[in-house]
């Protein structure tokens, strides 16, 4: 971790695509020396511009590293690929790159083996959130507790940063969940758009007001959801048990019909629902349909 203010952490990043070009500028714009590299050397020129070095291989970029080997790049293939006969030995790697609890596990005991202290990281931002605070982002790091910390202050300057743990995949888990549960709610929110589509005297914009704030309003059930899983008792708070929201779901199914939607996105979970009540949960909340995924 850096202790002098007056110094700044040398940042080595492979791979200039959109996240990381702005991953680039968040540091320059804060002073770290940064020395870049991109398969496309064109990428390269407009921040060499603003003062980067650029270099023409991994391996050059790699050996002149002072501080972390930052890798954004397409996948962990163009990971391996681009570290493919670099030393790495005594490096500090931070792989940014997308990938699976799997792969990120695998890819610390190959650097591992090469000699180089490893974190994996999950971005949870866009790149137009990059350098900027006030949007929220942030990336999950995991693997080895002591890199993080001695570059803490480096890794922060583009976007806040979530310890999660010592497991290598535990980044990558924890940014696939939440991009899950993302890809869930925009499932209803397209369903609940289909509701309306045919009503032309409804206003859209007014419509996606009262349907964020229903959403954040009932976000917080997360909380309930992992008291109950955390204790064992999937009855314990529940305030409209499964049994009443199978018998809701129809109403839900019913509209759909009636108002001519496919109702594909909503019926797999109600599916779930539906087999927990059958199996004689109905007095239970959500957090029973969790075990049917399967996982534990």
């Amino acid at each position: 971790m850096d202790t002098n203010s007056s110094y700044r952490t040398p940042v080595t990043l492979l791979g200039l695509g959109d996240m990381g070009t702005a991953l680039a500028r968040a540091w320059l714009a804060a002073g770290h020396p940064l020395t870049v590299w991109n398969r496309t050397p064109g990428k390269a020129e407009p921040l060499v511009a603003e003062g980067a070095r650029a270099v023409a291989t991994p391996a050059e970029a790699v050996a002149s590293a002072a501080g972390p080997v930052v890798l954004c790049l397409l996948d962990d293939a163009s990971v391996g690929e681009a570290l493919s006969g670099t030393e790495l030995n005594g490096k500090d790697v931070v792989n940014l790159t997308t990938n699976t609890p799997a792969q990120a596990r695998q890819r610390a005991l190959w650097a591992e083996e090469r000699g180089a202290r490893f974190l994996d990281g999950g971005i949870m931002a866009v790149p137009p959130m990059i350098g900027r605070p006030e949007t929220g982002g942030y990336v999950f790091y995991s693997g080895d507790h002591e890199l993080f910390e001695r570059h803490r202050e480096a890794l922060a300057v583009p976007a806040g940063v979530k310890f999660v743990g010592g497991e290598p995949g535990h980044a990558a888990l924890h940014d696939v969940a939440l991009l899950s549960a993302m890809t869930g709610m925009f499932a209803g929110i397209t369903h609940a758009f289909a509701l309306i589509a045919p009503e032309k005297d409804i206003d859209r914009a007014r419509f996606a007001t009262l349907l964020t704030e229903w959403l954040g309003a009932m976000a917080g059930a997360a909380h309930g959801i992992a008291a109950q899983l955390e204790s064992g008792d999937y009855t314990e708070g529940v305030a409209s048990n499964l049994a009443m929201m199978v018998t809701g779901n129809g109403t839900l199914l019913d509209t759909a019909r009636g108002q001519s939607v496919d109702p594909r996105l909503l019926t797999p979970y109600m599916e779930l629902m539906r087999r927990r009540v059958a199996q004689g949960h109905g007095d239970e909340g959500l957090a029973g349909t969790v075990s049917l995924l399967g996982g534990e």
